[in-house]
């Protein structure tokens, strides 16, 4: 069993070998030129495009820190291309950088690793109480538009760093804004680390991840956003803390109920470190913020590990709300995981009733390059 202080180490051990990469020299090969530590991504000196900035930890670009870059990149369509290395800060992009871009320069996420080490429980500087969940956050994304490639997003806080605290939730990534996009990024964390979410209750973003890597434990991925998961792969952790099932849950929607669309996952898979059958795949959040959410979650053609609760995989969070009442549905689903064996804890899609459940229709006909 993995010790609960591995997986900081796996983080950072990863991502400063990296960073000794991009700073020492590369050996040519025959046909290519050496790269530095943007890649093929240009420099400060002969910079991708005007609207470019770079990130280097050691002094090699224009910045030290992704906050600082944000806060230098005023205006819409700017692009941060990130050094290898571990950017230990909370990030916040406002809402008026549309159109933002995040490049990590090594195309390898396990290099570029932004995190940070809050908790919901954690208290503000000024005293004024607790961070809560949204103040947990290491990033923070509310612009529409925005895109990242190759980036780990990360909260590496543990439940030992503050013992007997109930404010476990700690987010690695918050993202709100509409035609966001994630290709090649990891999001790592226990509790609540992926916050696909909107900027408003009355605000439908749509989100897209593609080819990324989520783990955690409890309520893992969650909010009201239209997000579509494709070819993604998802990882249940051990609990160390617990003895007994269910240690978490992989996906906690908050749809609105006028939203048609809520998470999409899709040609993905779940795997887990835990016991077998010790994990459900969803639990329905209905938030006080809004008491008329109907959360909505389909998962198709994906593989289930033994990991998930094939017998009753979906619970309640509220005894109010009943999850049968609210728009879970599975469809081809494989693996331990996904064997019916009570057919009425199991919603399955009709295949005329697939046929809306698909990328292009969660995201509008946009449906960004993978």
């Amino acid at each position: 069993m993995p010790s609960p202080l591995s997986r900081r180490n796996v983080l950072l051990t990863g991502a400063a070998a990296g960073t000794a990469l991009a700073l020492s020299a590369v050996p040519a090969q025959a046909g290519h030129r050496p790269r530095g530590p943007f890649g093929r991504y240009g420099s400060p000196s002969a910079r991708l495009t005007p609207r470019t900035l770079y990130v280097h930890p050691r002094g090699a670009g224009d910045f030290t820190g992704v906050q600082a870059a944000v806060t230098a990149a005023t205006g819409t369509g700017r692009t941060l291309v990130i050094a290898p290395g571990v950017y230990r800060e909370t990030v916040s992009v406002d809402a008026d950088r549309t159109g933002m871009t995040w490049l990590g320069a090594s195309e390898d996420p396990a290099d570029v690793v932004i995190v940070y080490h809050n908790a919901a429980g954690t208290p503000r500087p000024d005293g004024s109480g607790t961070l809560g969940t949204s103040g947990s956050a290491t990033t923070t994304l509310r612009p529409d538009g925005f895109t990242a490639r190759w980036i780990t997003f990360a909260n590496d806080w543990l439940r030992t760093d503050l013992p007997g605290t109930s404010g476990t939730q700690a987010v690695a990534l918050k993202v709100q804004g509409d035609r966001s996009a994630f290709v090649h990024c990891r999001f790592l964390g226990h509790q609540d680390t992926l916050y696909a979410d909107s900027i408003s209750l009355d605000t439908f973003a749509r989100q897209y991840f593609a080819h990324c890597y989520v783990e955690g434990d409890v309520d893992f991925v969650f909010g009201r956003a239209t997000a579509v998961f494709e070819h993604c792969h998802f990882r249940t952790l051990i609990r160390p803390d617990l003895t007994a099932a269910p240690y978490g849950f992989v996906f906690a929607p908050s749809t609105a109920g006028a939203n048609p669309h809520g998470y999409l996952v899709t040609r993905s898979r779940i795997s887990s470190e835990a016991p077998d059958g010790s994990y459900k795949l969803a639990r329905p959040w209905v938030p006080s913020s809004d008491p008329t959410a109907r959360p909505m979650l389909t998962v198709r053609d994906t593989r289930l590990g033994a990991g998930i609760d094939a017998v009753a995989p979906y619970t309640n969070m509220s005894s109010g709300h009943p999850w049968q009442e609210q728009r879970f549905a599975e469809y081809r689903n494989s693996g331990p995981g996904a064997v019916i064996t009570v057919p009425g804890n199991r919603p399955q899609l009709t295949r005329a009733e697939a046929a809306a459940h698909t990328p292009g229709t969660y995201l509008g006909g946009r449906r960004p390059r993978g």
